[in-house]
């Protein structure tokens, strides 16, 4: 018998569904003592006491028997930071009630044994345990309904949140850094960005140039609104055909002569070329024919601009010759600004204004004529800020008003001039010598052309002037510049005999759609006004 005692007692042991022996929980004794204290107080004591540690206030956490006098009390909150700082977070368990969520889970288990009792009691009427079972259950249940009267409980509270965290997790400090933070982050050395765009840094394209010539003063290339380069290799003048890729020899020059300067005119495919003895060519590209020369100057001429029908040639003579292809006397005006050879000329966007720039560190501003053909005799404007030659010249394509004048070596400077009242809005020092400039057509920007040391481009703000990104390719120094026709991609020619091509202004998709639609709804009203 003591055998099977031992083992019934072991068995006992092992059942964990059992009530455990030994001292009971602490939410039980606060549960029998609030319940036996609850035969002497009103109902309203009880409902203050829960709706107290219902509402997120802690309940007197203190071991009966021992006294807080001349103690500093003890935080019973769980920190949120770490000494370290890191991003572990320890959530605080003291803001959950979890003598509610005891009686929620319990609440089941208690109606089924009510229920037992009560059967129990049916059957059993006249024994005195019955009776004890009866007032028990009785007691029991008017307790439970008192706790969800008093902790506002829903009848079906099934769905609710038993357990749950007051406190949200708080942010990371400062200083912390997210170690995964490296896995996911890709540097791009090939594009910088710009507000916001990327300005690619390498060329998309490359051509080989040979025989470019390295002369600060000649201006060696051109892209027309057809779509084709035209550049001058030695004595020869070739095209390239920017869609399709074909390459074709325009015309070769004696020997000992070349081309000094190269000219689109605003729309079909005359190309004016400046030769070494002092005159201007006229070739219809399309039919690879030359119309015409015109004479005029008394040494090389080194630069041309076009207005609609008339072309404007500089000379290293230091005159400036207005020719209007139309006439069989095709010289109209001569212009006598310059006393050296005149490197830079530049047609505003407006057509109102001609800039033209000197190996005698000048720049000079012809106005319109009155005729509306040429220019007056005498410069609107001479500005003679520049320290060395000035060959790069742009005007603002939405401030026709804005001029911007580059200086060589000595000088190094972009300057921007206001030409209503003639006065010098800003000055930059670029650090090296200034070749080309040339102003975006789709973003407030401007690149430049640069020589020793770094031979790139650079695109800057307009009008902060805050240096955007660095196009570098070249090893040595960057002379001339071109814009594509849809104004997205810039051509490059340098003394290192290539060319490349930049994608650097390429219009923002959605910009343009935007700007799509506007035009459309404009449309669309003046239409309608009509039809009134």
């Amino acid at each position: 018998m003591s055998q099977f005692n031992f083992v019934s007692d072991l068995q006992n042991a092992l059942i964990m569904d059992g009530e455990t022996r030994g001292p009971a929980p602490r939410w039980k004794k606060k549960m029998e003592a609030s319940l036996n204290g609850s035969q002497n107080t009103t109902r309203s004591v009880l409902s203050v006491s829960y709706n107290t540690s219902f509402s997120g206030v802690q309940a007197p956490t203190k071991t009966p028997g021992k006294s807080s006098e001349g103690k500093t009390k003890k935080s019973t909150t769980t920190p949120t930071k770490t000494p370290g700082g890191g991003d572990r977070f320890i959530p605080n368990r003291a803001a959950t009630n979890f003598e509610l969520a005891h009686f929620l889970v319990n609440k089941d288990s208690g109606e089924k044994s009510d229920e037992e009792n009560d059967k129990a009691t049916t059957s059993n009427t006249n024994t005195n345990s019955n009776e004890t079972n009866v007032q028990a259950s009785a007691h029991k249940g008017e307790r439970q309904k008192l706790i969800s009267e008093v902790a506002q409980v829903a009848g079906d509270s099934k769905g609710g949140r038993i357990l749950c965290y007051q406190n949200k997790a708080p942010a990371a400090p400062e200083s912390h850094t997210n170690p995964l933070k490296v896995v996911y982050s890709i540097k791009t050395p090939i594009s910088t960005k710009s507000g916001s765009r990327y300005i690619p840094t390498t060329s998309e394209r490359i051509l080989d140039a040979p025989d470019f010539i390295n002369d600060y003063y000649l201006n060696l290339m051109d892209w027309s609104g057809d779509n084709i380069v035209a550049v001058a290799l030695g004595s020869c003048v070739y095209l390239w055909n920017a869609a399709s890729g074909n390459i074709e020899q325009l015309t070769e020059f004696e020997e000992g002569d070349y081309a000094g300067s190269l000219s689109w005119i605003q729309e079909g495919q005359i190309l004016a070329i400046g030769n070494s003895t002092g005159a201007v060519e006229l070739w219809d590209c399309s039919k690879v024919k030359r119309l015409r020369v015109m004479d005029g100057h008394s040494a090389r001429v080194g630069s041309l601009a076009w207005n609609s029908f008339l072309v404007s040639s500089g000379s290293r003579d230091g005159t400036i010759i207005h020719h209007d292809v139309r006439s069989r006397e095709h010289k109209i005006s001569s212009l006598a600004g310059h006393s050296q050879e005149v490197c830079g000329l530049k047609w505003s966007t407006d057509f109102k204004y001609l800039a033209s720039g000197g190996n005698d560190n000048l720049v000079n501003v012809w106005s319109l004529a009155g005729s509306g053909v040429g220019t007056a005799s005498e410069a609107l404007h001479k500005f003679n800020e520049h320290q060395a030659a000035v060959r790069a010249l742009a005007w603002c394509p939405w401030q026709p008003s804005t001029l911007a004048s580059g200086g060589g070596t000595a000088d190094r400077c972009i300057k921007f001039w206001n030409v209503n009242n003639g006065s010098l809005i800003k000055s930059v020092d670029s650090k090296s010598q200034v070749c080309s400039l040339l102003f975006s057509r789709h973003y407030k920007e401007l690149i430049s052309a640069h020589g020793f040391a770094n031979n790139q481009l650079t695109i800057w703000k307009y009008p902060t002037m805050v240096k955007q990104a660095d196009l570098t390719g070249h090893t040595s120094r960057v002379l001339q510049m071109a814009m594509s026709p849809d104004g997205s991609t810039v051509i490059s020619a340098g003394a290192d005999e290539t060319l490349r091509l930049w994608n650097c202004f390429a219009p923002d998709p959605l910009a343009a759609k935007k700007s799509a639609s506007v035009n459309s709804k404009a449309k669309q009203s003046v239409f309608r006004q009509s039809i009134r």
